[in-house]
């Protein structure tokens, strides 16, 4: 019935963290006590809660259980799978306020809004430039190096 009311009388005593369950507290301690009882017998590392370690496991397996319906490729969470999805829908639901650009993810209108803002978060450790992109510092590192430097052959 406590699922239902709402009501939580396992009560953390390091940081005040109300649980339902006696479980859920038990496992929210661990946060606390740095215990991670979920070990990869693959490559040593360890995990807090069981549901990360499986997901973890899956980069050993190369389990994927998500498919996409129109193309039949795979993914490892349903979160990725619809990330993908709207490849195939042409959805575009993050528009710009400024110009009106639309874009499938709030990441590509977050990278996009630093035009308007002159945000740069990419500042080249040569010369000071800075950049709104990652790939425009990457590119510009180009005058650093010899990356840039064509030579002909003779004929």
């Amino acid at each position: 019935m406590r699922i239902h009311t709402g009501e939580n009388l396992y009560i953390c005593q390091q940081c005040g963290k109300s649980c339902s369950r006696k479980g859920n507290l038990e496992i929210h301690m661990r946060v606390h006590s740095g215990e991670k009882p979920y070990t990869c017998t693959q490559c040593g590392k360890s995990f807090t809660h069981e549901s990360t370690f499986n997901y973890h496991m899956r980069t050993h397996t190369g389990e994927k259980l998500f498919t996409c319906d129109q193309c039949g490729k795979s993914f490892m969470t349903e979160q990725t799978r619809r990330y993908h999805m709207t490849i195939h829908t042409g959805e575009k639901q993050f528009i710009c306020s400024q110009c009106g650009k639309s874009f499938a993810h709030k990441v590509g209108l977050n990278y996009h809004m630093r035009i308007h803002t002159g945000e740069n978060c990419f500042i080249c450790q040569l010369c000071g430039k800075s950049f709104s992109q990652k790939y425009s510092l990457k590119i510009h590192m180009r005058v650093h190096t010899e990356e840039n430097s064509f030579t002909c052959k003779p004929e």
